[in-house]
């Protein structure tokens, strides 16, 4: 007699390759640009009184992890990071020339994020040179969220004590386990005391609002050892946990070569890590936040939640509500209401674009009436696990497309379905297919192939 199969099972026996959806449609759709003209077409068609937001990234780190999918180069030396923080300076000022030009003052910036790499690298007083170029060439928000991510293997008191002079107010500790058999098989040796010492530096500068990024899915992972890397992690006050899955993806990222597949959690184990560690820090009293993200009910990332202004972006999850993020610097994306452009990822040809007085722009990616509907969707699916399909006939007609498929996936008790309503609620036990039922709208997504193109959503 067939046995059936539990909930654990019936999610497993959908795990496959799916995108992460930090922006719809995906990063690899956009297409190659060779003029930066619609960029600025689009940059004089913003309101002149609408706020934005600005990523500003840093493609260095002093050493590899092994895990890492970022756009990155190694280097033990300062000067290449030094000569960079001076190109994206210039990129600063020539972007703000064009917007001041445009519309006759400068833009109004809510939130800045300087991500990486490792943007943490930049010595003090580089960091103060770009610091001062936003706030000479843009307004910002006295409420503007001004965050980094951080190595904690690489901070002094001084670029602490800067980051403080200039207003930043979130932090994000690439802790990702403390576990030591487990980062010396990622090459990212670091003890905790390092991380606590981190913190202890911030609170001491009055930055109190910490971001701890995790990760499962490592090698030599168990449940033991997230119970306890966890268990380390509240010890250092943190307001928000990413707790990430690890994406394998060693056919884009060929130093992932490096990791003994031998020891990496299969599916299965996948999920229990997770559970585990989804387990310690609900005891604990945080909110789980969409996917991946869990966060103190003081917080204002669970305040977005509760009250339905959460958004999702390159960044993840996030509390900023503007609807154009302009990126700097190399490979950094850009994010307006009818487009996307990515820069040049090549850092010599974003250099040259920028020494010429251009915008570096190396990809396009203009969204369609269906592309926003969709993104709608699965926005909504990603941050809150639910979804109206009623609100305009265009979305009742794309849930009666999709019905025989929410009625699959409802017979196996992964989503709660209501016809009358046209809306659906992911059973809160069936939480890590939430992916996998937002792919369920990707109008460019094709399931089980065997190309390979995304990590797999377990």
């Amino acid at each position: 007699m067939q046995t059936q199969k539990t909930l654990k099972e019936k999610i497993l026996s959908y795990d496959q390759q799916v995108p992460r959806y930090t922006s719809y449609p995906t990063a690899p759709h956009l297409q190659p640009c060779d003029t930066d003209q619609p960029y600025q077409e689009a940059l004089k068609k913003l309101s002149s009184n609408e706020t934005i937001s600005l990523y500003l990234h840093t493609p260095f780190c002093p050493k590899l992890c092994y895990y890492c999918g970022c756009n990155t180069k190694i280097t033990q030396r300062y000067a290449p990071v030094e000569d960079y923080a001076h190109i994206l300076k210039r990129e600063i000022e020539h972007i703000s020339d064009f917007l001041r030009n445009a519309h006759g003052h400068n833009m109004t910036v809510s939130h800045i994020h300087f991500g990486g790499g490792s943007p943490s690298m930049l010595r003090a007083r580089d960091f103060e040179l770009l610091m001062q170029a936003l706030n000479e060439n843009f307004d910002i928000l006295n409420t503007a969220e001004i965050a980094m991510e951080i190595d904690p293997r690489n901070i002094s008191e001084g670029r602490v004590a800067t980051y403080a002079k200039y207003g930043m107010n979130r932090v994000s500790l690439g802790s990702q386990d403390f576990n030591q058999t487990t980062l010396k098989a990622v090459n990212r040796e670091q003890p905790f005391f390092t991380n606590y010492k981190t913190v202890e530096l911030l609170n001491q500068y009055g930055i109190t609002d910490i971001n701890l990024d995790l990760m499962y899915g490592l090698p030599h992972q168990t449940p033991l050892t997230i119970k306890d890397t966890i268990q380390k992690a509240l010890l250092l006050n943190p307001t928000r946990i990413a707790f990430f899955g690890y994406a394998h993806v060693p056919w884009a990222k060929k130093h992932m070569r490096l990791i003994d597949e031998a020891t990496l959690p299969n599916g299965s184990e996948r999920y229990d890590l997770f559970e585990t560690g989804r387990e310690v820090l609900i005891d604990n009293g945080f909110v789980q936040i969409g996917i991946d993200h869990f966060a103190k009910p003081s917080d204002p990332l669970c305040k977005a939640f509760e009250n339905k202004s959460l958004r999702r972006n390159f960044q993840g999850y996030t509390t900023d509500s503007t609807t154009t993020l302009i990126g700097l610097g190399a490979s950094s994306i850009s994010q307006f209401e009818d487009f996307y452009f990515q820069n040049n990822v090549d850092r010599a040809s974003y250099e040259r674009a920028i020494t010429a007085q251009n915008f570096p722009i190396q990809k396009i990616y203009k969204k369609t009436k269906g592309d926003k509907i969709r993104a709608k969707i699965i926005e909504e699916i990603m941050c809150y696990g639910s979804c109206d399909l009623s609100r305009t006939d265009g979305l009742k007609t794309l849930f009666l497309s999709e019905e025989k498929k929410l009625e699959t996936l409802q017979s196996q008790g992964f989503i709660i379905l209501n016809r009358d309503s046209f809306s659906f609620k992911i059973n809160p036990e069936a939480h890590m297919m939430t992916r996998l039922i937002a792919s369920l709208f990707d109008d460019y997504f094709a399931p089980n192939t065997n190309e390979k193109k995304h990590a797999r959503a377990i």
